[in-house]
């Protein structure tokens, strides 16, 4: 676990006083999106967390002001078994809770947050958020099924949202205001403050007992556990059936418009 490696894609900077510590994606030069190597480190990041005794609560940010996450990285090669009943996804693992860490997450969100960043966000506690922040789920507009993300985040707003969120694709982007009123943001901060915020809620949590914190992690995780489970074994199936061939994903891609309505 670094605690300062200008090369590590995740940073982690532990306070032995508050007992918080501070994990940051370090790719801000491609919007801190998730590669192989970074997924490796995130997994590497939460097993270590889990034995630290010292660590008693987590804030997950991004580095630099233009995006907390983008997702996984679009160069990132990802082989894939020839059986259509398999599909390997990397950044199903890259989650604190996909990793059995029960500690309080609280993600510090500055500038967008898309796609693939929702398996992070979907397995933290609550969110911080300043006014750069922008939330938008991309893969629907690139021909592919939004099945994980949209499973994780239908836990954290109405689902009226979430369905507008995923299925407007790039055309549309949640602002932090609006975030902020449907809940999906718990509070919102001037710009710059998400980090500050959030490690102030992260050292009051910290600061109580943390078994009982824990504890109330995991009831509240189980609380909707059923429904997101239920989701998850759908989500393979309806990828391989939905999901449009590599060639036309490229396409689109590449055919894209940049406008985009805020609201």
């Amino acid at each position: 676990m670094g605690s300062g490696a200008a090369v590590s894609a995740v940073l982690v900077e532990a306070d032995r006083a508050s007992g918080v510590a501070v994990v940051t994606l370090n790719r801000p030069e491609r919007l801190n999106a998730i590669d192989l190597a970074m997924a490796d480190e995130l997994v590497s990041t939460w097993q270590e967390l889990r034995f630290d005794d010292g660590v008693r609560a987590i804030v997950l940010t991004g580095a630099g002001e233009r995006a907390f996450c983008t997702g996984i990285d679009r160069d990132a090669v990802v082989p894939q078994p020839g059986s259509p009943y398999a599909q390997d996804d990397p950044l199903l693992g890259v989650g604190p809770k996909a990793n059995d860490l029960w500690k309080p997450v609280v993600a510090a969100v500055r500038g967008m947050a898309c796609g693939g960043a929702f398996y992070l966000l979907g397995e933290a506690e609550f969110v911080v958020a300043d006014t750069t922040a922008a939330f938008f789920d991309p893969h629907t507009t690139y021909g592919m099924v939004s099945a994980y993300e949209s499973v994780l985040m239908a836990q954290r707003a109405p689902y009226g949202e979430i369905a507008r969120m995923a299925l407007m694709g790039t055309a549309e982007r949640i602002s932090a205001r609006r975030a902020y009123e449907v809940g999906l943001v718990s509070e919102l901060v001037p710009e710059g403050g998400a980090l500050e915020a959030a490690t102030a809620c992260a050292a009051v949590v910290a600061g109580h007992p943390a078994r009982a914190v824990e504890g109330t992690v995991r009831a509240l995780w189980a609380a909707s556990e059923a429904g997101r489970a239920q989701g998850v074994a759908q989500a393979p199936h309806l990828i391989a059936l939905g999901n449009a061939t590599a060639e036309e994903q490229a396409r689109l891609f590449a055919a894209r418009r940049r406008e985009y309505r805020p609201r």
